[in-house]
């Protein structure tokens, strides 16, 4: 045996001593990991996915398909039986050559087979290429069935890529060469990261799996998020009202009061300073108001979309207009708040009241005759099962909203970032939007079953009028000038949805712009990356397709060509404004104390 022999089964040695010091430490995070998955809720089959009924009713379709026409399903599944046993055939025949490399590789680009090793190693090309092949298959199968509701038909075609996701080969150690080099390299030590990940996130939410998205260490609201500078100026159960503090000398007369969504909390428009609408808002010489609304617990298990117009809205429109003396203010609605601002319109119109001057809806549905992508979770099925838990527990728990939106996204938002955490043994990025996109909050169970059964559902708004604190509102009275901007891939909120809504308004002054990206990147894009671009077109009697053929498209954000709408609607130049007045003394600097209020998920209605 010479030296170098001695030194390769030393080193040898050094390693495998190493990968069994790093194994060694999986028995204890097994422990702690089976402890805390003790703890998980019961998520209710209701919300777990479709009821049987719509896979009996494909299969009963996809048999009356055989029987009705057998070539056509034939002709599919030799064409599927033929890639696979080609693909197969050509495997085995580099293999018998000698030639450890995988045949060439014509399958479709996907960014989840990055990894050389998928086209270059036989095994690895196989095996995706064969799941390749089988999703084609059953994606082409769904296709095929005529004989089943277009809305069923959506949702089986959802669910079943849902499926097909699931069981990417990327999502499993075997089958994973980037995840199985890795382990090798680190001699254990990746997976051992790995899994204590995995515990972490499970320990960090009482049992239930929830990928972090982003390094919770990096960010602090208050800190290096939601940073420009303002006061709490008002405060009731509903909301902190946050005026900012003027970066000019003087700014327009007629002040703007920003809506954010309370699914979510409202510095997604003051992330990092520059990132953020409020800053950039107040440096073009606006005085500018948000709401931060509670997070609701259970002792809000009745509060109703009226109590958010009341309560919300009209005392958000109230204080501000107090605050700067002035007879209205600019509105601002993002998504659901964009829903309500606009209802909130149609009440103030039937009311006789002119307090809003102009009114700014991002991403917001008016229309939800076609609900979009998230459609396939409003059937009666989920929404029985929404209904059930809200009124079990008095809110909506956010855990829900998140689960159901990360799955419109499930290998960006959920398979790619635990393939990175749980077998790759990598930290979450420090990134400011995925941080805010985690920190969710709850929903009043009330008002969650009135928005989704009244308005998802029903689409009342749109046409025969939505009954809600004591008016019943009718699209056709939002009257006062308005400016929609959507998103082009927004999965939410379907921008040719929120065009439909516009054409109905009432308003002689409507202008709409589309944006691209989605539902947050497309409304969150500051000037300076000049990133995405937009569409405009002033004709908005024409349909979706034409408005969008006929648009023209500029480069960049949208912002400025907004501002350029607004600024001639807010009045005069004004000396900046102090914060509040003598009736609204200051109560504590920005962000305020809702937005980082934590809240028992957990809690029973106690009523």
């Amino acid at each position: 045996m010479t030296t170098k022999d001695v030194g390769d089964d030393e080193a040898m040695g050094r390693n495998l001593d190493k990968l069994q010091q790093n194994l060694s430490h999986v028995d204890a995070l097994t422990q702690r990991l089976v402890a805390a998955m003790q703890k998980g809720r019961a998520v209710p089959p209701a919300l777990q996915g479709p009821t049987p009924e719509l896979y009996a009713k494909a299969m009963g379709a996809y048999w009356s398909e055989m029987i009705n026409d057998p070539a056509k399903l034939i002709e599919h599944q030799m064409s599927f039986w033929s890639k696979s046993v080609t693909h197969f055939v050509e495997a085995q025949k580099k293999l018998s050559e000698g030639l450890m490399q995988a045949p060439e590789d014509d399958g479709p680009d996907d960014r989840r087979f990055n990894h050389p090793l998928w086209k270059t190693n036989p095994y690895f090309n196989f095996v995706k290429r064969q799941y390749q092949h089988n999703a084609q298959a059953i994606q082409q199968a769904v296709e095929d069935i005529t004989d089943l509701d277009p809305q069923e038909k959506k949702r089986l075609r959802f669910f079943s890529e849902q499926i097909v996701n699931l069981f990417s080969p990327t999502n499993y150690l075997a089958t994973n060469p980037e995840a199985l080099s890795l382990a090798v390299e680190t001699e254990g030590e990746s997976l051992v990261r790995g899994l204590e990940n995995l515990v972490r996130d499970l320990e960090a939410n009482d049992g239930d799996l929830v990928v972090t998205l982003a390094d919770k260490d990096a960010f602090s609201v208050g800190e290096n998020l939601a940073t420009t500078p303002g006061e709490v100026v008002f405060r009731n159960p509903m909301f902190e009202l946050i005026q900012y503090t003027p970066s000019t000398e003087q700014v327009f007369e007629t002040p703007i009061v920003i809506f954010p969504p309370w699914i979510n909390k409202f510095y997604i428009l003051d992330l990092k300073a520059e990132n953020s609408f409020i800053k950039w808002l107040v440096d073009q010489g606006h005085s500018v108001f948000v709401v931060s609304w509670v997070n609701p617990d259970a002792t809000y298990a009745q509060t109703e979309m009226a109590d958010y117009v009341n309560d919300g809205f009209l005392r958000a429109i109230q204080a501000v207009q107090e605050i700067c003396s002035v007879p209205r203010v600019n509105a601002i609605g993002y998504c659901i708040a964009g829903t309500t601002l606009s209802l909130t319109l149609s009440i103030l119109k039937q009311r006789g009241r002119n307090d809003v001057n102009s009114a700014t809806l991002f991403t917001a549905l008016t229309d939800f005759s076609d609900r979009g992508e998230v459609g396939v979770f409003l059937e009666d099925d989920f929404v029985d099962g929404i209904e059930k838990e809200a009124a079990a527990r008095g809110i909506l728990d956010s855990y829900y909203m998140s689960r159901t939106f990360s799955y419109l996204r499930s290998n960006d938002l959920i398979y790619g970032p635990a393939i990175k955490s749980y077998m790759m043994g990598k930290a979450p990025p420090a990134f400011d939007l995925l941080y805010w996109n985690g920190d969710s909050t709850n929903l009043p169970g009330a008002m969650a079953t009135e928005y989704l059964r009244g308005l998802c559902q029903g689409d009342q708004f749109a046409t025969d009028g939505f009954d809600i604190a004591g008016h019943t509102a009718h699209i056709s009275d939002v009257d006062v000038p308005l400016c929609a901007v959507a998103c082009e891939t927004d999965h939410i909120a379907a921008w040719k949805s929120s065009y439909r809504g516009v054409q109905k308004m009432g308003s002689n002054d409507k202008t709409f712009i589309l944006s691209g990206s989605g539902h947050i990147a497309g409304i969150v894009n500051p000037p300076h990356k000049n990133k995405y671009g937009h569409w405009c077109n002033p004709d908005l009697s024409l349909s979706p397709e034409d408005w969008l053929d006929g648009a023209e498209k500029r480069d960049g954000s949208w912002w400025h060509l907004w501002l350029d709408w607004l600024n001639p609607k807010s009045g005069e130049m004004v000396p900046a404004r102090t914060h509040g007045s003598e009736k609204y003394a200051p109560i504590c600097p920005a962000p305020g104390t809702y937005v980082t209020a934590k809240v028992d998920v957990r809690a029973r209605n106690p009523s």
